[in-house]
């Protein structure tokens, strides 16, 4: 008998990782065959990718405006608090802070404008070009707004 095994032989004989490793590999030539029905329009997907961006955007616009007031941080925090341990009295876990209504305004400003934006872009073409550049462009400066030394005139606590 042979040392090595015929290819149908390895297969029965291939341990579980190697199958799950030979379906992945397969992966992305699913995707490129495609769907049946491809959509004409290009305006719902871009409204999800700008989207996307503007809420980012939101969120560090929001975080500027909560760190040059304290009662915009209280009032933001309020926002937030309803999400799990913005408020927590375990010294131990301690609590998230106004971080819970920096997050709840991201996810605000990326709902909203994806309705409207959507609405808007339902039926219409809208190039690649337009797409990336407004999507890169507000991540890139939600981005940027993460670097407090670029704003060094703001009375940041």
């Amino acid at each position: 008998m042979s040392q090595y095994s015929t290819p149908s032989n390895s297969l029965k004989t291939e341990p579980f990782y190697g199958k799950i490793w030979r379906e992945i590999k397969h992966f992305p030539h699913e995707l490129s065959t495609g769907a049946k029905t491809p959509p004409t329009v290009s305006g719902p997907a871009a409204a999800a990718l700008v989207s996307a961006g503007i809420g980012a955007f939101t969120m560090m616009v929001t975080h500027h405006l909560s760190d040059t007031s304290k009662a915009r941080e209280k009032f933001i925090w309020m926002l937030g608090s309803w999400i799990p341990g913005s408020r927590n009295p375990d010294p131990i876990w301690g609590n998230i802070g106004s971080y819970t209504g920096k997050e709840t305004m991201l996810l605000v400003g990326w709902l909203i404008s994806w309705l409207i934006l959507s609405q808007l872009w339902k039926n219409k073409n809208i190039s690649s070009k337009t797409i990336f550049f407004w999507m890169f462009f507000l991540l890139v400066a939600a981005t940027a707004m993460c670097w407090h030394p670029l704003f060094p005139y703001l009375p940041l606590t």
